[in-house]
């Protein structure tokens, strides 16, 4: 529970598309995430929003396969 509650805490953010979209993620499909994936997932949200952003709107390429898997997911909310 406490995850959760941290997680949910992290996907705030500074713009209203990222809470959106990030905290639809994270009550869809968090919970069904392997330990490499919600680690990829973790390092994006250290990432600021401004990138995080263009990545999930796909106008900037992840830099590794499991970040792009885990983006394609995401997108798909």
């Amino acid at each position: 529970m406490k995850e959760m509650e941290r997680l949910s805490w992290r996907c705030r953010r500074g713009l209203l598309e990222l809470d959106i979209v990030l905290g639809r993620f994270v009550e869809r499909d968090y919970a069904g995430l392997d330990e490499m994936q919600k680690a990829a997932f973790n390092a994006l949200l250290d990432m600021p929003d401004t990138v995080l952003w263009d990545m999930i709107a796909g106008r900037q390429d992840a830099s590794e396969g499991e970040q792009q898997a885990l983006l394609e997911k995401i997108r798909a909310v």
